[in-house]
């Protein structure tokens, strides 16, 4: 990120420039990058350096009922380097949920609205298929004052057996259902957060939508396995020699990100025009320009995780300094001004071939260079030449 702008925040508002701040279902946020659920929303501390430091929002890592059934491992991280052996391109998670008591983390949220009363904080929350488990997290929550819900469908390992998480989010029926019952009892805004783990997550987000959540977070982490390593022959991150399939995440998962956002912002386009359901774009941001291509693909905010793993949590003002140079680029003055800009711009591959057989059709009548070598005259050599250099 070295040579990314970096500007003051002043609670975690542009003091010049584009204005950054965004609505999303009535939660009004200084700017649009959101610490999304994970270690870097694990506790009052780390959560108010977030908020200190300007971040939009915060999502707190997910709580459950029952910490107790949480057992973390480490070693639990892994890194994907580039070539170089020293940037840093792809990380690998095996860790669970918050292992916190949720008694623990209620008093935490509590006190974080208290001290920052303006800014927005959204509790993460996963449970097992248990109706009654799930109303009662809801209600504990928000008798602390949380702003939002995010529900964690998505953890691609860790108790699928239990039918959590990433199990619960590849089953429409079971989504809709756990959606459906958690919409009936909150009275404050509903995501549902999807894992990318399924072959159209289209689906998925369509049935969380139709259940009642306000918005969609998208996405959760790769299933993946880092590496093996070959002097030990085992895989990593390797705990007691061996390890578990784990969630891949950070900049080379970008590309897959995009395209799933993009299938997503394209169904709410079409299925709930009128619904102002709104989309949480996360995968592989690093920096303000890689929010952009989010917002252009129509989120309206934009989690990061491992980046701040890996850069801190005064990061958020470079990701906000690039996030505005590129908008003085475009003279965009505001985010809602570019949202959703290259949808349009996605087609299917048959018209992709309609399109250029038709632009050939009209190209045809334009002579464009020499089309045999008998035609090169010796007056006009140079000029000839000339009409087939490509820059």
């Amino acid at each position: 990120m070295d040579g990314e702008p970096s500007i003051d925040l002043l609670n975690g508002a542009v003091t010049s420039g584009p204005d950054l701040s965004v609505e999303v279902n009535g939660l009004r946020l200084p700017n649009p990058f959101i610490i999304g659920s994970g270690p870097p929303g694990t506790n009052y501390a780390v959560m108010k350096k977030a908020f200190q430091e300007g971040w939009g929002g915060v999502i707190a890592k997910t709580v459950s009922l029952d910490s107790a059934k949480v057992i973390n491992v480490t070693p639990r991280y892994a890194k994907l380097r580039a070539g170089d052996g020293k940037e840093v391109i792809g990380w690998e998670n095996i860790e669970l949920i918050s292992d916190r008591p949720l008694e623990v983390m209620l008093q935490e949220f509590k006190r974080l609205k208290e001290e920052f009363p303006d800014r927005i904080l959204i509790a993460s929350i996963m449970e097992e298929y248990d109706r009654n488990a799930w109303e009662e997290l809801v209600g504990r929550c928000e008798e602390v004052g949380v702003d939002g819900f995010e529900l964690n469908f998505s953890c691609p390992h860790g108790m699928p057996e239990r039918r959590m998480g990433a199990a619960m989010g590849q089953d429409c029926d079971l989504l809709t259902e756990v959606s459906g019952w958690v919409n009936n009892v909150a009275t404050i805004p509903v995501w549902a957060k999807m894992t990318p783990n399924v072959t159209d997550i289209a689906a998925p987000a369509r049935a969380a939508i139709a259940s009642g959540c306000e918005g969609i977070s998208a996405i959760n982490t790769i299933m993946s396995v880092m590496g093996i390593n070959l002097d030990t022959l085992r895989p990593e991150p390797s705990v007691e020699g061996y390890t578990t399939p784990g969630g891949y995440s950070y900049k080379a998962v970008k590309p897959i990100a995009l395209a799933k956002v993009m299938a997503i912002a394209q169904m709410m386009a079409h299925d709930f025009p009128e619904s102002g359901a709104t989309l949480s774009g996360l995968g592989g941001v690093n920096t303000g320009r890689d929010a952009a291509e989010f917002i252009l693909l129509g989120s309206h905010t934009v989690q990061v995780c491992t980046g701040v793993m890996i850069h801190g949590y005064p990061v958020v003002k470079k990701l906000c300094g690039s996030l505005q140079e590129f908008m003085r680029q475009h003279n965009f003055n505001s985010i809602e001004e570019f949202r959703g800009a290259s949808l349009p711009y996605f087609t299917t591959h048959h018209e992709l071939v309609r399109m250029q057989k038709e632009s050939i059709e009209k190209k045809k009548g334009v002579k464009v260079g020499l089309a045999k070598d008998d035609e090169w005259s010796g007056d006009g050599f140079v000029k000839e030449a000339e009409s087939m250099v490509a820059n």
